[in-house]
């Protein structure tokens, strides 16, 4: 789906009012510090149900008020209804997070309704973040890496969201019982029955997107005349020794659980490993190199997605001081070929120039300077009306 509308009322330094945008191209900028970032998160809520740069809400919240409201109103995921001109009104959903800090309570709507789960709003408003800190998927640890798989497999495969967390409240209660101290076998070995059966559960649905992940990859990673980019090889480890088994890795290692006291094997161990000459790129590839690597990844992303019809919306932060120009074109240019709908912010007014050779169907440029976005005229604006 694509944002055409967002409103919010005290969310960090964000003027209140109602913003419009592109369905294509949005090209925020301003100095540090004005609120383009804040904009991002605050779009990000209605996809992600948090901030993609705090763990708390309390932190979003404008100073001395005690909760927030983010609304938006998206597109469907059709080509023609971003196309539709004149007096013709495309159908728009309707989303809504609030977040009471005191009272520490959510609330969901969608089209006026309440929903109870955070997946209802991610499912139906994918957001994919590119800032500083997505670059770890490539240098940080295999939880990076595995929230990079899972974020695609949830877009994917309409019942991962439910195994998962079943599959996360078994490994909590199997660990409470490692950390007890005082080991019941027989109770361990029904935990282990339970998270042995939701585990493969979890597994199988990850190997299917990792496989259609894998093959869209090989394909952009085709299109980079770069050595590294033949030699890389990338797989996916499901967080235990398959030809063993998850049971028989769990009895091989009873003993080294029970003196870590949580479970050491199985779904929540998941990675994808990136190797070149049998070596982790982390080890051998440069920062530049890295953030090519994790920029090809998203757009993998995007295109599996795409292939199943439905369209990410990207948030990229503050690019400009993370990729060269050569970079920031590739991802501009080929967002732009999968129709991605595309925030970007920037210190420096964008020149739309620099990023494509082919304009978008359609950008908005804004200047944002304490919290307040005013939309600028554009040449892509000034055609259209």
């Amino acid at each position: 789906m694509a944002l055409l509308s967002l409103q919010t009322e005290h969310f960090r330094n964000l003027a209140p009012g109602s913003l419009s945008f592109s369905p294509w191209v949005n090209l925020i900028y301003g100095a540090n510090g004005s609120g383009k970032t804040s904009l991002l998160e605050a779009i990000g809520y209605l996809g992600l149900g948090r901030s993609f740069r705090q763990n708390r809400h309390q932190v979003v919240c404008t100073e001395g008020h005690q909760g927030f409201v983010v609304f938006g109103e998206v597109l469907p995921d059709t080509p023609d209804a971003r196309n539709l001109s004149g007096g013709t009104r495309a159908p728009r959903c309707r989303l809504g997070f609030s977040r009471d800090i005191q009272e520490r309570e959510t609330r969901l709507r969608v089209d006026g309704e309440n929903v109870y789960s955070l997946s209802v709003l991610a499912s139906l408003f994918p957001v994919s973040v590119i800032d500083p800190g997505v670059f770890d998927v490539v240098a940080g640890g295999p939880g990076k890496r595995r929230q990079f798989l899972d974020w695609l497999v949830f877009h994917v495969e309409p019942f991962f969201g439910g195994v998962w967390q079943q599959c996360q409240r078994t490994i909590s209660q199997r660990n409470q019982i490692l950390r007890s101290g005082r080991i019941d076998d027989q109770q361990l070995q029904v935990w282990d029955r339970q998270f042995i059966e939701v585990a493969e559960k979890v597994d199988e649905h990850r190997r299917a997107v990792f496989a259609e992940f894998e093959a869209v990859f090989r394909s952009v990673l085709s299109d980079v005349h770069s050595e590294w980019a033949t030699a890389l090889k990338v797989d996916y480890f499901p967080g235990w020794d398959r030809k063993k088994g998850l049971a028989n890795t769990l009895r091989e290692h009873r003993e080294q659980e029970r003196k870590v006291g949580h479970t050491l094997y199985g779904p929540n161990r998941a990675d994808l490993r990136l190797r070149y000459h049998g070596r982790s790129v982390a080890e051998l590839f440069s920062r530049g190199q890295q953030k090519t690597l994790v920029i090809l990844m998203k757009l993998a992303q995007g295109k599996v997605l795409a292939s199943h019809g439905k369209q990410v919306t990207f948030l990229l932060d503050d690019i400009n001081a993370e990729l060269d120009l050569d970079n920031r074109r590739l991802l501009a240019e080929r967002l732009n070929r999968l129709g991605s709908q595309i925030f970007m912010t920037a210190i420096e007014r964008p020149d739309p120039s620099l990023l494509w050779e082919i304009p978008p169907p359609e950008y908005k440029v804004f200047h944002v300077e304490h919290g307040r976005l005013t939309e600028e005229q554009t040449s892509a604006s000034g055609a259209s009306e």
